[in-house]
């Protein structure tokens, strides 16, 4: 086998291996937002929204990259810990989307105090995890936008049923004092 070709093998294995640890190591893997979730997600933000967006756990950029396109005006983060997917995610980005900022880091690490919108496809562990955070730091009227899994002890304000094979729920969060029990 060409020394060329050994290479991109060696490559590949580490990125994959690479994707598999920081899956275990945190429990979440870098999974794409469906079109349909994307769509409805971005459709529960307001048109000509300019506040600061903070999608946790931003993977390839799926969702990021779109929400930055399409509110122009806001402020939009992407925390993200797996070096392969972010790596991604910024080459989707390179040249466009000035107002994206994508980082290397633990979403649970870094203060959400400033956001006014959480984006998440998180797993349950994660979610638990999070519900803590954003009960800790959240602002009264920030809202929270997740992706099939729901924050515990959370009412949402709409939660939407994708017309897929798994009725996929996107859910809504508006945070006040009532909103969580």
């Amino acid at each position: 086998m060409p020394v060329a070709a050994w290479c991109l093998l060696v490559l590949l294995g580490g990125a994959v291996l690479s994707v598999v640890y920081h899956t275990l190591k945190t429990g979440i893997s870098p999974l794409p937002s469906s079109r349909r979730a994307r769509e409805v997600m971005l459709s529960e933000i307001p048109n000509g929204f300019s506040g600061r967006i903070v999608e946790a756990g931003s993977g390839w950029g799926s969702l990021a990259v779109p929400m930055a396109r399409r509110f122009p005006e806001a402020a939009v983060i992407g925390y993200e810990l797996s070096s392969v997917p972010l790596f991604c995610s910024r080459l989707r980005r390179l040249g466009r989307c000035a107002n994206l900022r994508l980082r290397r880091a633990d979403f649970l690490a870094v203060s959400l105090a400033d956001a006014d919108l959480v984006v998440c496809y998180l797993f349950p562990g994660a979610m638990r995890a999070l519900d803590a955070k954003l009960r800790r730091e959240l602002r009264p009227g920030a809202r929270v936008i997740s992706n099939t899994f729901a924050l515990p002890g959370w009412t949402p304000v709409r939660t939407h049923r994708l017309p897929d094979i798994f009725a996929t729920p996107i859910y809504i969060y508006e945070f006040t004092v009532q909103s969580i029990s």
